[in-house]
């Protein structure tokens, strides 16, 4: 399976997987609990970033987060701050189009929970070998099934990354431009995508042979190959993790901070 798993001697490396899975959950839920400016930011600077540079992977974290992250929050930019119906502070304009302060805000709001999930999620991917994820979801009682399905789920980008390379390189040795100019690039997609979506179906068809001669839906009790620890201080720390995050949330619903305004 592609992966972005990086093995490293880390700390973050060695917690159990639910451990660190619960923890992208909850900083999800904290993002959109916290309606003031600052809390994405916060969060990046004082927990995701912290934990990418214990793990040695924040280099890794910068490149693939800064792939996904930076012509989204371009595009997001540009879209509110010409075309936010609730600007009124112009602060330039192009033509018939207003640049306005208040799409800017609206778009920096967005931008900061969204780059908040990537960033958690893309750790999440760096630190956490999907074999151990799997197992430690099956061995805490989760159904295989399901325990596959997020899994693979958290797999998907890297997975699509490595089979478009690998097409790409095959349209290239058969003597396709893939290089040049913008529109250039952007005809190249049309051959790309066909075997991409293509190649998709066929995995997924070997997947499940596959996991259908291994009895992946047995009924009976197995046995673990490795069993992954789970110390019961971090049983414990996910429990007040998981409280203090919908704790957060239910006092947001109920209108508990000041000037609650979810952008």
């Amino acid at each position: 399976m592609s992966t972005l798993y990086l093995d490293r001697p880390s700390p973050v490396h060695r917690l159990n997987p639910i451990t660190k899975l619960i923890g992208v959950v909850a900083i999800i839920l904290l993002v959109f609990a916290l309606p003031y400016w600052w809390a994405p930011l916060a969060i990046l600077v004082l927990i995701v970033t912290p934990a990418a540079l214990l793990a040695r992977v924040g280099g890794r974290l910068l490149i693939v987060g800064g792939a996904i992250l930076v012509p989204l929050l371009i595009v997001v930019a540009i879209g509110q701050g010409f075309f936010n119906a609730q600007g009124e502070t112009v602060l330039f304009a192009l033509g018939p189009f207003e640049f306005k302060l208040e799409g800017l805000l609206f778009a920096a709001a967005v931008g900061g929970r969204t780059a908040v999930l990537v960033t958690a999620a893309m750790l999440l991917l760096l630190t956490t070998h999907p074999g151990k994820l799997l197992a430690a979801l099956t061995q805490n009682g989760m159904p295989p099934k399901m325990a596959y399905v997020i899994s693979s789920t958290l797999q998907m980008l890297p997975t699509f990354r490595a089979r478009a390379d690998s097409i790409l390189l095959a349209q290239r040795s058969r003597g396709l431009k893939t290089r040049g100019n913008p529109f250039r690039r952007f005809a190249v997609l049309v051959p790309l995508i066909s075997p991409l979506v293509l190649g998709v179906f066929v995995d997924v068809d070997e997947r499940s042979t596959a996991m259908e001669a291994r009895a992946f839906g047995s009924t009976g009790k197995r046995t673990a190959l490795e069993v992954v620890p789970d110390p019961l201080a971090e049983k414990i720390g996910r429990w007040i993790v998981i409280l203090l995050a919908v704790g957060a949330l239910v006092l947001g619903f109920a209108g508990f901070y000041p000037n609650l305004e979810w952008p």
